[in-house]
């Protein structure tokens, strides 16, 4: 871990860019994928909740262990159980207060939130991030690492505290000095963990920058293009129409690498969010997650209340991070798009970016490919808490291959340079 010392002196240096390969790609308006600075509108520190009273997540027990996953360390890698397990009244469902707690554009952090698996305000730390995964979805301890690490850095959480708002800008909360760090916007953030042609969420610069409350009319969408039956062929489909939708209608519309994420998000919703014994994606299941439900008209509406359904049995085996690139890579190749972003002129101009991504075309030839690139973008991200503000040094960005290297190193992937 850093030590404010370290991080002092780092601070000392000079800014650099969390995306230094995309400045030189033409037509694409880079200024948009800078640091953010701190605002006023949605997400933003001025309007995000704030309770005094915080309170880390609840802990494991051995009464109630789930997969006896606790300070950011492998667990037992086997689910197949109750979540919440019987009688565990301090994981039981409690609603959000939205005056005091921070919930953002993850339905199932959110999720996992309400049920204490994470601290309940919605400022959270890696470890719990890494436990929460594995013990309540049954993540594979690599891909929970990745998504935690995934999240502290583009989210712009702090990597001497290792805290992070899975929601708004926290940033008196989560940074170690906010004066030198700057603002540091959580998961709301735009084009850091969040990102265009959410399933559910608004597209940034088309709703007032509000990107992470559940839009219901697309909750309505996803549904009616699945079906109510959310697999891979239906949301992939859906995926597809909702980039088209942003293509026609965000004229900051930008579709990065780091987009690539939304296929794994969406896999979430086939193998994470379905219960046993049946393991079928369907509208009762995802409904209560999303926190959707038909009002008295037959529209569906959002309630609030993200939860995790009834009687709910993860599943069994851990969802690792080869299990998810083979999704990225199958759903990705069902409806191809093109990476790349809509101009001031009117036009849409392509990307050529990390290893797999040349021409505006995703040209992976394995999971093994998409996961490499995954361990690709993950090492060469830089928090925004440091741009503008300091040259990354060796030792931070060794925080992200530190985290990272061990697992991706048993998949062939090339090392990172720094």
């Amino acid at each position: 871990m850093y030590t404010k010392t370290l991080a002092a002196v780092a601070l000392a240096a000079q800014g650099a860019l969390a995306y230094p390969w995309v400045a030189s790609q033409g037509g694409v308006d880079s200024s948009l994928l800078r640091r953010q600075t701190p605002g006023t509108g949605a997400g933003s520190a001025a309007q995000c909740p704030n309770n005094p009273n915080h309170k880390g997540a609840e802990p494991i027990t051995a009464k109630y262990p789930y997969n006896n996953a606790k300070n950011g360390v492998p667990g037992n890698g086997k689910g197949g159980f109750l979540v919440p397990a019987p009688g565990d009244t301090a994981h039981q469902f409690v609603a959000p207060d939205y005056s005091k707690d921070i919930r953002g554009p993850c339905p199932g952090l959110n999720a996992a939130a309400n049920h204490g698996f994470l601290s309940r305000d919605g400022i959270v730390t890696f470890n719990e991030l890494v436990d929460a995964q594995q013990n309540v979805y049954n993540v594979g301890y690599d891909l929970a690492v990745l998504l935690a690490v995934l999240g502290l850095t583009t989210t712009d959480g702090d990597i001497v505290t290792e805290k992070l708002s899975i929601g708004c800008d926290a940033t008196t909360r989560t940074s170690f000095a906010p004066l030198l760090t700057g603002s540091e916007p959580g998961l709301d953030g735009h084009n850091k963990f969040e990102a265009d042609t959410s399933l559910t969420r608004n597209d940034f610069f088309t709703h007032n920058q509000d990107n992470f409350k559940m839009n219901a009319t697309l909750f309505s969408m996803m549904t009616d293009t699945t079906k109510g039956l959310y697999n891979r062929e239906n949301l992939a489909l859906y995926r597809y129409q909702r980039y088209q939708q942003s293509l026609v209608e965000n004229p900051n519309f930008y579709f990065g690498p780091f987009s690539l994420l939304l296929f794994g998000a969406s896999s979430f919703l086939y193998e994470l969010m379905p219960s046993g014994p049946n393991y079928t994606p369907d509208v009762a299941t995802i409904s209560s997650f999303f926190g959707a439900e038909k009002d008295a008209s037959g529209a569906w509406k959002f309630n609030g209340k993200e939860k995790i359904p009834d009687n709910w049995t993860n599943r069994v085996e851990p969802y690792s991070i080869f299990l998810v690139g083979a999704e990225i890579f199958q759903q990705y190749a069902l409806h191809p798009v093109l990476f790349g972003g809509n101009t001031g002129n009117g036009q849409f101009d392509v990307i050529s970016g990390p290893a797999g991504i040349q021409n505006g075309k995703f040209n992976a030839t394995s999971p093994e490919s998409v996961a490499c690139l995954l361990f690709q973008l993950g090492t060469e991200r830089i928090p925004s808490s440091l741009n503008s503000v300091v040259t990354p040094t060796v030792k931070a960005l060794d925080f992200l291959a530190g985290k990272l290297a061990p697992t991706f190193k048993n998949l062939g992937c090339p090392g990172s340079l720094t």
